[in-house]
């Protein structure tokens, strides 16, 4: 018997489980994945950490979260930068002073905040809708060059159609400066994420391969508590109707090449183009494996965004207010579940970068008394 069956071994699964192997508790994690490590898992091809399931880049202001992850894996110092493809057109992201004077020739913050002053203008009044919005936050021709065609394709609707809180607010910065997230502690863990989720996990059963909404009654009765990170919605068999995910399909590509495109990320802003954006895995650890030799070869990922389908793996929850009074009833059902935990992105319902679902773990385990 188990003190503890964590279901998922994803970033909330993997540090769950080890705070409670360190607090002397006994555990047992299932995946029902060939693989540990979730959403965040790396696979190694010709020498590159290639994340599988899209860029995973980690960022945060929390020095407790910083301090805590550090300890299972070396960071390197990479910063997100990303570029935008427009049609062919290359625009710095996110929008700073690269962005207004490739946009509008302007050269001083002072011309960039008039152009922009003067295209805001357009909308006025409440924002009705995301359009409406981008524009009212940064004018015409950013929204139309650089959201418009990328947020269509990423929420598979028309902006129109789109709630305008999606966009509360857009970084504007007047200043030259690429650093897509400004977060104080940022990089990549040197060797990639599946080595860091070993590094948690080490010394704890892990069954893989193991469904454990197929099997459930059978591998509650081996714990007294059960930690659950898959959807919530599909933990009570979808009795009050299915929450909405976006879904994200990837294909790779192995290049018989040293570079593709310079850069991990570029993002396709125009509608036309059925990709939202390609990473290039090699950029995230600077080109080099780990005794630091120039990769040959490389490898890209297309990403297409689309609607989830059963079957499908969720990545993103539509957090609109429709899908939010449905999780609400579904909390409800979970808080009367007192041996149950839900956890992370999808137990939660919650869009979490990293650095949020590891906070929400250790906070999780501070209730249990495992800290």
């Amino acid at each position: 018997m188990y003190d503890y069956l964590v279901v998922g071994s994803g970033l909330f699964g993997a540090v769950f489980a080890h705070e409670a192997k360190r607090a002397g508790k006994s555990v047992l994690v299932v995946d029902k994945r060939p693989h540990i490590a979730g959403n965040v898992y790396t696979e190694k091809i010709e020498g590159i950490n290639v994340h599988k399931y899209g860029a995973h880049i980690f960022h945060t202001n929390n020095r407790q979260v910083w301090e805590y992850i550090t300890q299972f894996a070396e960071f390197n110092r990479f910063t997100n930068s990303p570029v935008a493809n427009y049609k062919g057109e290359l625009f710095s992201l996110p929008f700073n002073m690269y962005t207004f004077n490739k946009m509008w020739g302007v050269v001083t913050p002072e011309e960039a905040l008039a152009k922009i002053e003067e295209q805001r203008r357009e909308i006025g009044g409440q924002p009705r809708n995301l359009e409406e919005q981008a524009i009212s936050l940064v004018g015409r021709d950013i929204y139309e060059k650089l959201i418009k065609g990328y947020t269509e394709k990423q929420w598979g609707r028309d902006c129109r159609e789109l709630p305008a809180f999606i966009i509360k607010r857009l970084p504007v910065r007047l200043t030259f400066d690429n650093n897509y997230f400004n977060a104080l502690y940022q990089g990549i863990p040197v060797g990639g994420y599946t080595k860091l989720v070993a590094n948690l996990l080490e010394g704890i059963e892990v069954r893989l391969n193991t469904d454990y909404l197929a099997d459930k009654a059978a591998l509650e009765a081996l714990a007294d508590k059960v930690v659950y990170t898959g959807p919530i919605d599909a933990y009570f068999d979808y009795q009050l109707g299915t929450l909405e995910y976006r879904s994200v399909r990837f294909e790779n590509e192995l290049l018989d090449m040293p570079n593709y495109q310079g850069n991990a990320a570029v993002n396709y802003t125009d509608r036309e183009t059925p990709w939202t954006r390609i990473i290039e895995h090699k950029w995230f650890e600077f080109g080099k494996d780990e005794a630091g030799n120039d990769l040959p070869k490389t490898i890209i990922s297309r990403e297409y965004s689309s609607e989830w389908q059963p079957g499908d793996e969720p990545y993103y929850p539509v957090n609109d207010e429709q899908n939010g009074r449905l999780y609400a009833q579904y909390k409800k059902l979970a808080e009367a579940e007192p041996e149950v935990i839900f956890g992370g992105r999808l137990g939660e319902y919650k869009y979490y970068d990293m650095d949020q679902v590891i906070a929400a773990a250790l906070r999780c385990c501070a209730e249990e008394k495992l800290l």
